[in-house]
C-alpha cells in the first residue's frame, strides 16, 4: 500500500468523514461519555479497536462466505451479530487480563455494542475504496477501521474538553446540560467542516 494513499484513507477517516461530524453516527456516547476526558479517552480506545477488528472481520466474512456463497443479503444480520460477539469477546479478555481496567470500562461496553458507527465501519469495508475506485483490500479495511475509530476518538476528547471548561464556568441556567452540549456539538462540526473542502484524486499516485 502506497505511502499517498495511506495518507488519503487517514486523513479522509478522520478529518473528513468523521463518524460522529460528518455522518452523524455515534451520538449516543459521543453526548453520554463526554463529561470527562478520561471517560472519553477510555471509550475512544475501546471503539478504535472494536472498529479495526470489526473491520477485518467483515471484510473476511464478505469475501470468504458471503460473496461466494451468493448470501450477501444477509450481510446487516451477519455483521450485527458479529460485532456483537467481538465487543463481549473484547470484555471477556479485558477482564482476563485487567480486572481494574474491566471494572472502569464495564460500563462502556453496551455503548460499544449498541454504537451504530461501528456497524457502519463493517458496511463500508465491503464497499469500494473512494481513492483506488476498487475495493478495499484487507490492509486498507483494517486501516480505515483504525483511523475511523481514532476520528471518533479525537472527537470525543475535545468534545469532553469543552464539556470540562463549561462545567467550571457560567451558563445560564436553560443551556444547562444538553442544550450547551448541542451547541458546543454545533461549533465543533462546524470547525471540522472546513476540511470538506480537501480533495483527493479517485486514483492512487499522488494529490
Amino acid at each position: 500500500m502506497k505511502l499517498t494513499l495511506i495518507i488519503q484513507i487517514s486523513i479522509g477517516a478522520i478529518l473528513i468523514n468523521n463518524f460522529i461530524l460528518t455522518r452523524m453516527l455515534g451520538l449516543c456516547p459521543f453526548l453520554c461519555a463526554t463529561k470527562k476526558i478520561s471517560g472519553a479517552v477510555k471509550i475512544g480506545i475501546s471503539v478504535t479497536l472494536v472498529m479495526g477488528a470489526a473491520s477485518v472481520i467483515a471484510w473476511l466474512v464478505d469475501n470468504i462466505i458471503l460473496i461466494p456463497y451468493d448470501i450477501t443479503f444477509l450481510r446487516i444480520v451477519v455483521f450485527i451479530l458479529l460485532i456483537a460477539s467481538l465487543v463481549q469477546f473484547t470484555g471477556m479478555m479485558i477482564q482476563k487480563l485487567s480486572p481494574e481496567l474491566n471494572d472502569a470500562m464495564r460500563s462502556y461496553l453496551p455503548l460499544i455494542t449498541t454504537n451504530c458507527a461501528i456497524l457502519a465501519v463493517a458496511l463500508l469495508t465491503i464497499q469500494d475504496n473512494p481513492y483506488t475506485g476498487i475495493s478495499f483490500t484487507l490492509a486498507e479495511a483494517l486501516l480505515n477501521g483504525i483511523m475511523s475509530g481514532v476520528g471518533f476518538m479525537i472527537v470525543l476528547i475535545i468534545m469532553a474538553g469543552i464539556r470540562e471548561k463549561i462545567e467550571s464556568g457560567t451558563v445560564l441556567k436553560s443551556l444547562e446540560g444538553l442544550p450547551i452540549a448541542l451547541i458546543s456539538a454545533g461549533l465543533i462540526s462546524l470547525a471540522f467542516s472546513g476540511f470538506a473542502g480537501l480533495h483527493f484524486p479517485s486514483t492512487p499516485g499522488g494529490y
